[in-house]
């Protein structure tokens, strides 16, 4: 079998930055390029090489695919929740154009495969809150969750009128220590730490009964990479697999941090960011992708409190 090289799009957000790491650790670091729009990204230029791309530059990305003979495409770029609601144009232009260019490249230039992150965006009000399975009814009423669930059929359709492999996982709120947070509506959840490690209050813009799904990054990127590996004929799902670890409110995050920081205060003023959670699962039934590719989670709540608290430490302390 081929070596395979893989091209990272976006890569500079809060998942690209762990998925290079994970990935070059796995395919060494001259098969896996991280790209992004910035002119600079330090996280990644301190680890290996890093190329500015414009993820809407479908000429550009072929160019660099075909130069160098890349194999795959991971396709990370993409207007989050709370920005795409600023900005619903810019959000839809963004996340489904340079989508429907990396599916054309994939089809023109015969890539192995393509991974694309979905949401639990797509679901919305009309979708069961708890436990809400795989298939269900899927009617999002943010520009974000519309956009994912759009790409999830685009993709579906390339895959099938094509016979592509293209791959999607739908994440819940992710949370890490590494990458700063990117304007999702979960993000509260990466923001309480550097407030509590500070020994100052944190304003939640979610109610503090607000339950979402989350995982740890650690567990996303595994997550991403089993998937990928996975064969295909094990996989029964063309769009997005529903994946999830645990699932938790802001009340119950900030019980957790009060145990290891005594006195650490959380205020509650909920804003446009609420009316998004309101509409999303406050659980995720993720059976099925348990069944077919074994996905498992490695933390808990508490595991994961103790994993942030240890790492902004250790971050801010190789900083300073």
């Amino acid at each position: 079998m081929s070596q395979e090289k893989i091209l990272l799009l976006g890569a500079g957000g809060q998942i690209g930055v762990e998925l290079t790491t994970a990935l070059r650790e796995k395919y060494g670091d001259e098969n896996v390029l991280p790209t992004d729009l910035k002119s600079t990204h330090d996280l990644l230029e301190k680890a290996g090489r890093y190329l500015q791309l414009d993820a809407m530059d479908k000429n550009g990305i072929g160019d660099l695919i075909q130069k160098e003979g890349f194999t795959q495409v991971y396709h990370l770029a993409a207007v989050l929740s709370a920005t795409g609601e600023k900005n619903p144009k810019l959000a839809w232009d963004v996340n489904m154009e340079s989508l429907l260019g990396v599916l054309e490249l994939g089809r023109e230039l015969k890539l192995t495969k393509i991974f694309w992150p979905s949401s639990i965006a797509v679901f919305g009000p009309s979708s069961p809150k708890h436990q809400t399975s795989q298939s269900t009814i899927i009617e999002p009423t943010s520009m974000y969750g519309i956009t994912k669930n759009a790409g999830e059929n685009l993709c579906a359709y390339y895959n099938n009128k094509y016979d592509m492999d293209v791959r999607s996982i739908r994440y819940p709120g992710l949370i890490s220590y590494k990458s700063p947070p990117g304007g999702g509506t979960t993000d509260y959840a990466i923001d309480i730490f550097y407030k509590a490690l500070a020994g100052e209050p944190y304003t939640c813009f979610l109610k503090k009964d607000a339950f979402l799904p989350m995982m740890f990054m650690d567990d996303a990127i595994s997550a991403t990479i089993e998937l990928m590996e996975a064969d295909k004929k094990e996989l029964t799902i063309l769009r997005g697999y529903n994946v999830t670890a645990l699932s938790f409110s802001p009340e119950e995050i900030a019980a957790e941090i009060e145990k290891r920081i005594p006195g650490f205060i959380i205020k509650y003023d909920p804003d446009y960011r609420q009316k998004i959670a309101n509409d999303w699962p406050a659980s995720i039934d993720d059976s099925t992708a348990r069944n077919d590719w074994g996905w498992q989670e490695k933390f808990d709540l508490p595991t994961l409190v103790d994993a942030m608290i240890e790492g902004i430490k250790r971050m801010n302390h190789v900083e300073s």
